[in-house]
């Protein structure tokens, strides 16, 4: 019988990521393409699924443990033992007129999209001290909870191995982790000290709990599930919404002569080179302000202040099942068709959801472009631990002053969010007003 090796892929630049979760068991028969383990680090959550199908024979990993590229999975019977797969040299036998077995087939596992940015150093401290952790749960038994639950208890400082789940097969959903702390937080400090993030006299943040209503009582409802994107890039954006201090300046830019070079460029390369669209232009403009004002190409580590000295430039990816943002690496340093040809390439394979952890991974500056859909102004949330990001809306014909009369110009809104910590309003207002000349008059990129 021909067997089959399954190995961890190239997963970027992630290692030691834990399985979190393993989707099949002996004797199982798998497809291609069928999601075998889930794979978490600090860094990204993905799943790893069957290059070949066939029956499994054995498992090589188990709850816990941490792998890293090569490492094996699980060894399959090939479904088609005739199938063409390359194989392995086999080993030389130790024993003299043994009959020597089958080498086994080695196939390396694509990853399925990954969905978490890159994390803010350190975690949000707990309002207050929670009660000692419970022993933690034996080896091949880890809490059954999922990858933006686990995020969520790692950032409040909560044992997973102490909350009771509520969900099905005793899986650990927010509400427990919440249920967890609010108990924790009724009893008191354990000790008489006082957390880090409180004050002595008790005085911090009091919310009312979460209103429960029955929906189906007024009507019709139905239930859908956040798909796996949503829910952890909603963890993502409600932590750097929470610890960053927002502030967004509201710019206009004239790109009535770049939209009639953007247009012209189109005509010119329609058959032999790449679409150029206004998120090329904008992603050259940002690239040119970001060395020019290198504060907004930085990022907050505790008391200091990272500044990079490569710029690469995020933007927001609209896909079926949630919000991604590839990234285009040393965008200062490429041209705009380099620009238009990688970003129509990244945007494709968010759609089909084969994005690679290095694809979204090193960003340090965002661009989130509303422009296909409307709107005005809006306040995009920082990817952290970015300290900036620039948000778009459609472009629209406005009536401008030239001193005599009103001429009709073409004016895209520019909504600079920034965090107020590392950036000024002064320097905020410098940085979108620069920008807003370079879409103005494109040469000046050029100098």
């Amino acid at each position: 019988m021909a067997l089959i090796e399954l190995k961890v892929p190239d997963i970027g630049d992630t290692s030691d990521a834990a399985v979190i979760e393993i989707l099949f068991k002996v004797g199982d028969t798998v497809k291609a393409e069928q999601s075998l383990i889930t794979l978490e680090s600090d860094k990204a959550s993905m799943e790893v699924p069957a290059a070949q199908g066939g029956v499994v024979k054995e498992i090589k990993v188990k709850l816990g443990d941490k792998v890293s590229e090569g490492a094996l999975i699980a060894v399959l019977e090939a479904a088609d033992a005739s199938a063409s797969v390359p194989t392995a040299t086999p080993a030389p036998s130790s024993k003299v007129g043994a009959a020597e077995p089958e080498p086994a087939q080695v196939v390396q596992a694509p990853v399925q999209a990954a969905e978490l940015a890159e994390p803010v150093s350190g975690r949000v401290p707990p309002t207050a001290a929670l009660p000692p952790a419970e022993p933690p749960a034996q080896p091949g038994h880890l809490p059954h909870a999922s990858p933006s639950v686990r995020l969520f208890a790692r950032e409040l400082g909560v044992p997973l191995g102490s909350v009771q789940g509520s969900g099905p097969k005793g899986r650990i959903k927010h509400s427990d982790v919440q249920a967890f702390v609010k108990a924790a937080l009724a009893k008191g400090p354990a000790t008489g000290a006082v957390p880090t993030g409180s004050t002595a006299d008790g005085e911090g943040l009091s919310l009312l709990p979460w209103p429960k209503v029955d929906f189906a009582k007024y009507g019709p409802i139905e239930r859908k599930p956040l798909s796996r994107i949503q829910k952890i890039s909603g963890a993502n954006l409600h932590r750097n919404w929470v610890r960053i201090p927002h502030v967004t300046n509201n710019e206009e830019a004239d790109i009535t002569e770049l939209e009639a070079l953007r247009v012209k460029l189109n005509e010119e390369h329609a058959k032999t080179g790449p679409k150029f669209t206004m998120l090329a232009f904008l992603i050259k403009a940002c690239a040119v302000a970001l060395r020019k004002f290198p504060q907004f190409n930085a990022s907050l580590d505790g008391d200091d202040l990272v500044l990079k000295q490569y710029v690469h430039i995020g933007f927001a990816a609209d896909t079926p099942n949630g919000l991604v943002v590839p990234v285009i690496r040393d965008a200062d340093t490429k041209g705009l068709s380099q620009l238009a040809t990688e970003t129509a390439a990244l945007a494709l394979k968010a759609r089909e959801g084969k994005l690679s952890p290095a694809d979204m991974q090193g960003g340090t500056f965002s661009i989130s472009s509303l422009g296909g859909f409307g709107g005005t102004t809006f306040t995009p949330i920082i990817n952290a631990p970015e300290v900036a990001i620039l948000g778009v809306c459609r472009a629209a014909m406005k009536p401008m002053w030239n001193g005599s009369g009103f001429d009709p110009r073409l004016v895209i809104p520019l909504s600079l969010s920034y965090d107020h910590r590392v950036i000024d309003g002064a320097s905020a207002a410098r940085f979108n007003a620069f920008l807003a000349t370079l879409l103005g008059d494109f040469r000046r990129a050029l100098l």
